[in-house]
């Protein structure tokens, strides 16, 4: 068997199609890749992201079921970023509101979260010199 480390789409279950493709289009500058009515995928990075209306989302994960977004997050995802203070000034200004952060971890991170509009959490970080 080959190798599983070769990540190419997350798929996000989300509310409303239209708002969190409106979302990432700002927030992220993501172009779609693919578009339908259930579903938009855009890329970040050399990551799809594969954002698919929530009414969807059972013929994926069946017989589990998918969690309400108002249950909380379950992951994080983190964009690596050359200076955080300047990327929470942009999101500012896009109307993005700050979870917490800019926080300088213990771990050599400075880091800031957010959400986006069904709840999916992610985080900005960049590299504190020693």
């Amino acid at each position: 068997m080959k190798s599983l480390n070769n990540l190419e789409c997350v798929t996000l279950f989300v509310d409303d199609l239209a708002c969190a493709r409106a979302f990432y289009e700002a927030v992220f500058d993501a172009k779609p890749i693919y578009s339908d009515a259930v579903c938009s995928v855009i890329g970040l990075g050399g990551v799809m992201v594969n954002l698919l209306q929530e009414t969807e989302a059972p013929q994926l994960v069946q017989p589990v079921v998918p969690a309400a977004s108002s249950a909380g997050p379950r992951m994080l995802m983190t964009i690596r970023v050359a200076d955080v203070d300047e990327a929470c000034a942009r999101l500012r200004q896009s109307g993005v509101e700050l979870v917490n952060g800019p926080i300088d971890r213990p771990w050599g991170r400075r880091t800031a979260a957010f959400s986006d509009p069904s709840g999916h959490m992610w985080e900005i970080a960049q590299e504190i010199p020693s």
